[in-house]
Order: structure tokens, then C-alpha cells, then sequence
């Protein structure tokens, strides 16, 4: 099934209650790219992976560029780095869509932004998760794994591996700034990898519908 939006950004009216504005004219950095995305990029929050000037998630930063040109790398993105990336079939978001008024998130402002993550999530509907970061990390192998508590959470680690989850499979990312020596080429790789495989993962309830036709669904 295919999202009924060709929005690229904030495609489902996304309206948080944000206590302040991230700049003039960025009210929020909302979910951004293909609405019908195979692949998912979630990271933490417009002070740490950028946005705030653009209303892009992961542009204007270290952290971003670093995304992006993997991105690009992998087929996603039609430029190494643009504050507007041309995106196919992978989407951008953060947990905490709105700008922290000082620093980090509070855990209760996390709390609050979740419901808006988690429906966005599962509006876009992907296949793979690319969690960007530790914070991003732990929240989507605690809610959409099922493996909590059994998966060290050391980034170095976990870094381009996959973890197969509740209906998704989770590619963790170390925090770009962190990467070290061939990090990033680990990430590429592993995203090159999945795409070249049959990552999707639905159910065929054809059976139920007594007709030739056939029925997909995640």
C-alpha cells in the first residue's frame, strides 16, 4: 500500500506544541523526504543533528553532512548534501521534532514528542530503521525491537549491524562526529547490502480474499 501524499515535508500535519520557534519561519524540524519510504533515518533532535535554519532534518551540521553523503553514496539522495535533499524512498525524522529551548530535551518533553514520532513512524510504515545516534538507538530497539534489555547498547559496536526487530530491521549508527576510520564506509556498505537484498518483510493474506488477487501487508 502507498501513503495517498506526495508532501515532502511534515506529510501527515504533524502540529506538536513546541515551546519555542527552532528560528524565524521554523516553527518545528519535521519528518522529511518519501512518504512511501522503504528506509527510515531517524535521529535525535534539531540541536544535535541540525535543521533548525532549514526545517530539514539532518542538514546544516557535522553530523547531517555526514548522513547525507551516505545517502547519496547508497542511491537515496540525488547530491551529496543539499539543505532540500531530492530523497527516493527514504524518509528523515527526529524523536523530538521541536528545537530544545536550552540544550537536551527534557525526558518529559521526550515523553510529550513521542506520540508524534511513533505516529509518523507508523504512517511512513518502512521496512528498515537506521537509527542515528544512542538516544535514537535505545528508544527504537526499546519500542520497535522487542529485544530490550538483551542488546548492549555500546555504540562501536552496534554500529552498521542489523538487528532484526518487531516487523523491522534496525541498522544502528553510531553518532557521525564519533565515527572513527572506516565507520562511515561500514555504514555505506551495510545500507548498500540491505538495499541489493530482500529486506521487506509482509504477509500474504491473499488467502482471505477468495479471489485471484493478491494481498500484501506489513
Amino acid at each position: 500500500m502507498e501513503n495517498v501524499t506526495d508532501r515532502t515535508s511534515n506529510p501527515f500535519g504533524m502540529r506538536p506544541a513546541c515551546e519555542t520557534a527552532c528560528s524565524a519561519g521554523v516553527e518545528a524540524v519535521f519528518g522529511y523526504g518519501d512518504a512511501n519510504a522503504d528506509f527510515h533515518v531517524i535521529g535525535d533532535h534539531p540541536a544535535i543533528h541540525g535543521g533548525a535554519n532549514t526545517a530539514v532534518p539532518f542538514t546544516q551540521t557535522p553530523a547531517g553532512e555526514a548522513i547525507q553523503r551516505a545517502l547519496f553514496e547508497t542511491g537515496f539522495a540525488g547530491e551529496p548534501y543539499s539543505d532540500e535533499p531530492h530523497l527516493s524512498n527514504c524518509f528523515l525524522s527526529y524523536l523530538h521534532m521541536c528545537c530544545p529551548p536550552d540544550g537536551d530535551p527534557t525526558a518529559e518533553s521526550y515523553a510529550n514528542m513521542e506520540r508524534f514520532f511513533d505516529a509518523e513512524l507508523r504512517a511512513i510504515a518502512a521496512h528498515v530503521l537506521v537509527s542515528v545516534g544512542e538516544r535514537a538507538t535505545e528508544h527504537v530497539i526499546d519500542q520497535y525491537t522487542a529485544r530490550n534489555g538483551r542488546i548492549e547498547l555500546d555504540m562501536a559496536t552496534l554500529h552498521a549491524t542489523e538487528i532484526r526487530g518487531s516487523g523491522f530491521l534496525v541498522v544502528p549508527v553510531r553518532e557521525p562526529t564519533d565515527w572513527s576510520e572506516g565507520d562511515g564506509e561500514a555504514f555505506i556498505e551495510t545500507i548498500a547490502a540491505i538495499r541489493g537484498s530482500d529486506y521487506r518483510r509482509t504477509a500474504d493474506l491473499s488467502r482471505f480474499l477468495g479471489t485471484d488477487e493478491l494481498y500484501f501487508v506489513r
